[in-house]
């Protein structure tokens, strides 16, 4: 089983050296995918609506690797600040209805000044 990267037409190619997902086996490891609106590469200053851009981020990629949100099993959800804490659980229930994945949530500072989430996942394929 070799590792391929698989990248999304409909994303920027990442500036750094990574890529946006990579498939091993059955397994699509997704990069952390943050709240930018690419299409104009913009990122808003409200929580929610950054935060619903990068789930929408996620989706992309993982319809790029042959999976989707219902195959998601494990997603780490860094948050800037814990006051979101509650709409992100609010949100997780959305896009997660049923059989929500495993999820761990740091609390850290983003690389970039109004980054305010980014997700990163695994999916089975």
């Amino acid at each position: 089983m070799k590792p391929v990267a698989i990248p999304s037409a409909a994303l920027p190619h990442p500036a750094f050296s990574y890529s946006q997902a990579v498939k091993a086996g059955n397994f699509i490891f997704v990069s952390g995918q943050a709240g930018v609106d690419y299409t104009n590469g913009t990122t808003s200053e409200d929580f929610e609506t950054q935060a619903r851009q990068a789930f929408a981020n996620l989706a992309i990629v993982l319809h790029a690797a042959g999976s989707d949100m219902k195959q998601v099993v494990k997603t780490t959800i860094w948050l800037k600040d814990p006051v979101n804490f509650e709409t992100l659980n609010k949100l997780y229930a959305e896009y997660f209805p049923e059989n929500p994945p495993a999820r761990s949530t740091p609390i850290v500072n983003l690389p970039k000044a109004n980054l305010q989430i980014s997700i990163e996942a695994i999916a089975v394929v």
